[in-house]
């Protein structure tokens, strides 16, 4: 049996759906929304190296490439805003970051 680009498109859209129930259910921790907004970005990538080769252009993975570097980005910067909330709040409860106002 040969994997086709359904299976593929099909793994994508079960780890996006993941990923946005994850963003839904868990509204309290920062470090899980970044692990699904991560997910989320590595599902869409998936698809693209998918649409990638079933078509034999290399457009989709190079798109990848621009996508990984702004995760990459994205996550050291959350985490660096994390590290200097926790310093600040002693917590990472998203219900704290409402008392940074100002």
């Amino acid at each position: 049996m040969s994997l086709t680009l359904g299976h593929f498109l099909s793994l994508g859209a079960i780890l996006f759906a993941l990923a946005v129930v994850g963003i839904f259910l868990n509204r309290k921790n920062l470090i899980v929304l970044l692990m699904a907004i991560e997910l989320m970005l590595l599902a869409v990538n998936m698809n693209f190296v998918a649409f990638s080769y079933f078509l034999g252009d290399l457009h989709g993975q190079v798109f990848v490439f621009f996508i990984m570097t702004v995760a990459a980005a994205e996550a050291a910067i959350g985490l660096a805003i994390l590290v200097q909330l926790f310093r600040a709040r002693t917590s990472i409860s998203a219900d704290d970051l409402t008392t940074l106002k100002g």
